[in-house]
């Protein structure tokens, strides 16, 4: 029996909704497609693919800007100047942006530009950071830790909602596991877990638990078969000049295709994709300048 207060069912149809915006929620019968790079590189790159995605079936925004990289030579992401073109696109597209924190310090900055902070694996564990976004206002996307069981990560999402924000989405990411054929494993099985023991929403993100592009599709359908309540994946305008994760990101036509081709495997679940987000939207004319 997992000891966890305020993310356990209280009963069967107990479900948490977490309102991203006006128009996006976690939760309902609504799925929610999150796509975008690993890591926001310009401000050229972020409008196309804001400019793609906002026509389809895509709900949100992803890019980092705070990137914690394995090796200290590697990109570490733009900071500031990167969440200000995630602020551009967002206001222009009408599409709210996800987010990776990775300090206390970054939380004010990254939730005055965002409208969901996202935890890392490698954060899934740091307490003091969980409970200062209890503080944070603003929601929470807490992806499983690299070698997390489902009781942890559990208890890493109590830390947020004990201290005060009750607007938490679980991420399964996948796991480490012995086979590096697939960069980790997908543990669907605590998908389903987690939507028994948790009220709280539980998305899926394909990228990182296979890391080949071609594996994503696939894998895609089977969390939203045993009941994701949406994904999160990775995409981008040029997938083989990428920063950070070339390998699994997917090419925007391909993240189109692949979301569109989505909808039968919700609609046999009784779930669906809003097609109405940012459909028929006229962008303001881009302007290249600092912003």
């Amino acid at each position: 029996m997992i000891n966890a207060k305020l993310a356990a069912k209280s009963h069967l149809h107990h479900q948490t909704i977490v309102k991203l915006s006006e128009q996006v929620s976690f939760g309902g019968i609504q799925l929610v497609i999150i796509g975008g790079p690993c890591a926001v590189e310009s401000k050229e790159q972020m409008e196309t693919v804001a400019q793609k995605l906002s026509t389809a079936p895509v709900q949100a925004l992803r890019g980092g800007v705070y990137k914690p990289r394995t090796s200290p030579y590697a990109f570490q992401g733009m900071g500031e100047e990167g969440l200000k073109i995630l602020a551009g696109v967002r206001s222009r597209y009408n599409m709210p942006v996800v987010t990776e924190v990775m300090s206390i310090s970054q939380i004010e900055a990254i939730a005055a530009h965002a409208d969901m902070l996202q935890v890392g694996s490698r954060n899934m564990q740091n307490f003091d950071l969980l409970k200062a976004l209890g503080q944070a206002g603003k929601p929470i996307l807490l992806k499983r830790g690299l070698a997390a069981t489902i009781e942890e990560f559990i208890m890493a999402a109590e830390y947020i909602l004990s201290n005060g924000n009750p607007d938490v989405v679980l991420c399964e990411r996948g796991i480490r596991s012995f086979d590096n054929y697939t960069r980790n494993v997908l543990d669907l099985g605590a998908v389903a877990a987690l939507k028994q023991i948790t009220h709280l929403p539980v998305i899926v993100d394909p990228s990182h638990a296979v890391g080949k592009r071609e594996l994503v599709a696939p894998v895609a359908k089977a969390a939203i078969a045993c009941g994701a309540d949406g994904l999160i994946i990775e995409c981008h305008p040029e997938p083989e000049q990428s920063v950070s994760d070339a390998r699994q990101a997917l090419s925007l036509e391909d993240m189109v295709s692949l979301v569109n081709s989505l909808k039968p495997v919700a609609a046999a679940v009784e779930r669906n994709i809003s097609e109405e987000l940012g459909v028929g939207l006229e962008p303001a004319p881009l302007c290249l300048s600092a912003a």
